[in-house]
């Protein structure tokens, strides 16, 4: 059994953030029934990368964040169709849902008309900017929330512009946001009597809730944080190193790391200085201690000096491309990469869920579903209706 075995969630979003959401609970074991359009689906069947085969052809973007769902086609502006989500979700656990604020409820599926067929529902409405405030109407995407949420002010090089990260950060925190959410709300709902709620995250909120250390240096010091590339603004040695084969390294040490660090590298005079021996002392001559490591760590090979500082038990890394990390010893023995089985693409690779369970079933990476796969056997198992309604239905371009 699978810790989310018995929850049931009807998926009413497209793109990133809550299909990541809703994936991640799905390999936990929960039921999802993913709503899409019908003879479009989700715009993400359309975006690129795309992985052909002598099958066909599949997006990969689609594929990596819609694996274990089931896939029910429904036009959410037909009466018919409205009446379908309605029965759905009167026997579901929780909704979520991720329409501009106010275009649900032009449909009649917003959370007061869901509330009416299922008082325990968990209504989940993910937004840019939330239910409220001067900017709930506004739209925006991943990076218009990273812009404005802080995070692109804060990464880049010292002294340098703005930069984004290289993955899509604002929708992968707001899916795990948003999964945190839906347990929450499911399990204070069975602890308080069975009375559902409605869920109102913004994206916004996610980032501007991610600023932590940052938004502590403002409330503290009053201190706006400047871009500081790899570095740590209180903490030194804390970045990235350039090595002799071109490779890079990070390394990050408190005090205990400093003097094997000095050790591995030759620089036991100089590091030797009593005052050097306390962070503080370094992160005030942060410029001379950054030169000297710099010079020294340039001069050696990466993986050469990876595991002199691994036997010297300091802290570091190799900046590693996806190749490699797919192709290190550590990956594979985790067990991080799985594979399914398409009926157009074929076996097919997938990030699993990072959990390993004692006591349930691990998370497991099973399929995307194909458009509307599964429309007739949820109409027919969970409505009750029958072949010549369904038939009926997809005549008229309901279903």
């Amino acid at each position: 059994m699978k810790p989310l075995q018995n929850l049931t969630i009807l998926d009413l979003s497209r793109v990133l953030a809550c299909p990541f959401a809703s994936m991640i609970m799905a390999e936990l074991g929960a039921t999802v029934i993913k709503v899409e359009e019908p003879g479009r689906g989700d715009e993400t069947r359309t975006f690129e990368p795309f992985v052909t085969r002598e099958g066909g052809r599949e997006s990969a973007y689609y594929l990596a964040f819609n694996r274990s769902k089931r896939s029910i086609t429904v036009d959410l502006r037909s009466r018919e169709g409205q009446e379908i989500v309605r029965g759905l979700a009167a026997d579901a656990d929780v909704l979520l849902e991720n329409f501009p604020v106010g275009t649900l409820a032009r449909h009649g599926l917003d959370y007061a008309a869901i509330r009416a067929v299922n008082e325990r529902i968990v209504y989940v409405s993910c937004t840019g900017f939330g239910q409220t405030g001067p900017h709930a109407r506004r739209k925006g995407y991943d990076t218009i929330f990273q812009a404005m949420g802080g995070i692109m002010s804060l990464t880049g090089e010292r002294g340098g512009d703005p930069v984004k990260p290289g993955l899509p950060v604002a929708d992968l925190t707001s899916g795990l946001w948003i999964v945190i959410a839906i347990l929450a709300a499911v399990h204070g709902r069975d602890a308080a009597g069975g009375a559902g709620s409605h869920v109102d995250f913004s994206m916004l909120d996610g980032q501007i809730a991610l600023l932590t250390l940052a938004a502590a240096r403002w409330f503290a010091l009053g201190e706006v944080p400047q871009r500081l590339g790899t570095e740590h603004p209180s903490r030194v040695p804390t970045a990235s190193f350039r090595c002799a084969d071109g490779g890079w390294l990070h390394i990050t040490g408190s005090d205990q790391h400093w003097m094997p660090l000095c050790r591995v590298l030759g620089l036991e005079a100089w590091g030797g200085e009593p005052a050097l021996q306390q962070n503080s002392e370094r992160v005030r001559r942060r410029d001379e201690v950054m030169t000297a490591l710099t010079d020294a760590i340039g001069t050696r090979r990466r993986d050469e000096l990876a595991a002199a500082l691994d036997a010297a038990g300091v802290p570091q890394g190799p900046i590693r491309t996806v190749d490699e990390i797919f192709a290190d010893e550590h990956t594979r023995a985790r067990e991080l990469v799985g594979t399914f089985e398409h009926p157009v693409v074929g076996s097919f690779p997938g990030l699993r869920i990072p959990y390993r369970f004692d006591g349930f079933d691990d998370p497991t990476v099973d399929r995307p579903p194909l458009l509307g796969e599964h429309t007739d056997e949820i109409l027919r198992e969970r409505l009750g209706y029958s072949p010549e309604r369904i038939a009926a239905l997809r005549e008229a371009k309901v279903v």
